[in-house]
């Protein structure tokens, strides 16, 4: 009998940035927005700010979910991926969040647990397994609006043939987009989904686990709707498929 997908973890990094409340708020904005649809669909989201909680306390809320989503955030601690601390753009980094969100990828890789990365999200699951980042895009323009205005950039992107993603990302829709990193080497059994027009990876899933990344922010309340609702859909569908006794 199929399984209702009803819990969902939300992993962010922190309710309070007192070194960038600007940022706090623009997050606090796009969490609750993923929260309001997860609830939306009759689902109960948990959201789980992992650099404030014990690393224990945030694996607990991960085994308890059926599907995990993992948000938005400060940049991957580049240490994780082997380059340089120091790059264009570098800010705080928060390295055991990255290690924690890291191992909940790769146990719920193992349990077949499905995960959805935005953002900062796909970018930890490229991490995890083993792939590497662009520090600084060169075309970071046409990707992150300009600091103190709008952050997001509204652009389409290209789907890539022969992933199963057409179902779940119109790409007639325009997506928001705010972000100066990106996917770089491709970790081990994910396939390229999505691009933008120049050619910066916008989207990835796997070719096995159920695990699928976005660059682009779904979440945001001008478009939770159309966008992040059929990614939740799709993690549903991935969750039924898992059998009971991995859960």
């Amino acid at each position: 009998m199929p399984i209702t997908t009803r819990r969902v973890a939300l992993l962010h990094l922190r309710t309070r940035r007192p070194y960038a409340a600007r940022y706090q708020a623009e997050l606090d904005v796009l969490n609750t927005s993923a929260a309001k649809a997860v609830r939306e669909l009759g689902w109960e989201p948990e959201l789980v700010p992992t650099a404030e909680l014990p690393t224990a306390d945030t694996h607990a809320a991960a085994r308890r979910a059926d599907v995990i989503v993992l948000m938005g955030g400060e940049d991957v601690d580049p240490r994780l991926y082997g380059v340089q601390v120091d790059y264009p753009g570098s800010g705080h980094h928060e390295p055991r969040t990255d290690s924690t969100h890291i191992a909940v990828v790769l146990e719920a890789m193992q349990q077949r647990r499905p995960v959805l990365g935005i953002c900062r999200g796909m970018q930890v699951i490229n991490v995890a397994l083993g792939g590497t980042l662009v520090q600084h895009l060169p075309t970071v323009e046409q990707h992150r609006g300009p600091t103190g205005i709008d952050p997001f950039v509204r652009t389409v992107v290209r789907l890539e043939p022969d992933t199963d993603l057409d179902a779940d990302v119109d790409a007639a829709l325009r997506v928001r987009c705010t972000h100066h990193q990106a996917v770089d080497a491709l970790g081990a059994g994910l396939r390229v989904a999505a691009r933008s027009s120049d050619g910066v990876v916008e989207a990835v899933v796997h070719e096995s686990a159920p695990i699928t990344g976005v660059q682009w922010h779904p979440e945001h309340p001008a478009t939770a709707t159309q966008q992040l609702v059929p990614l939740l859909r799709r993690l549903e569908r991935q969750a039924e498929r898992v059998p009971a006794r991995t859960r």
